[in-house]
């Protein structure tokens, strides 16, 4: 495996947005009440502004995207809006690389956060197991935070 994670470019966000609608749509197998995702996820032109913007990211293993994710960078916080990897390349490992990898690029950061619907069992269960704590929850979503020392 020869993986990279790097901001994604415009070209990317074709292939991206197709990564996102199949990954959001798999949820439906993990509790989501119907199909569908976040804001934007299967919209060309929300990836196009997001990589635009400097907001879109990619994950590659020996050329090919397999995986990508949105993150908002406020001083000293860091937002993971999503992460999102192809469903024929699940439980590889690359969620995890990726997150790794975010923690890492952004070194200088206090805090990580990201929420998600409190129905995924399987990405909540993901995220406790990388040092993410619930900060909070309203009727919909889990609030995630993890300090950075």
């Amino acid at each position: 495996m020869s993986l990279q994670f790097v901001k994604a470019s415009t070209s990317d966000a074709l292939t991206l947005n197709g990564i996102s609608k199949r990954a959001f749509d798999s949820d439906v197998q993990v509790g989501a009440p119907s199909a569908g995702g976040p804001p934007g996820y299967m919209s060309v032109p929300f990836h196009t502004k997001m990589a635009r913007s400097n907001h879109l990211y990619k994950l590659t293993d020996d050329g090919l995207i397999v995986g990508g994710a949105i993150l908002f960078s406020d001083k000293d916080k860091l937002n993971i809006g999503r992460i999102f990897v192809s469903p024929e390349h699940f439980r590889k490992g690359y969620g995890i690389y990726m997150m790794q990898e975010i923690e890492a690029m952004f070194s200088d950061v206090k805090e990580f956060t990201l929420d998600m619907p409190i129905w995924n069992v399987r990405t909540n269960a993901f995220y406790s197991k990388l040092g993410y704590t619930e900060a909070r929850r309203d009727n919909e979503f889990i609030y995630y935070s993890k300090k950075h020392e």
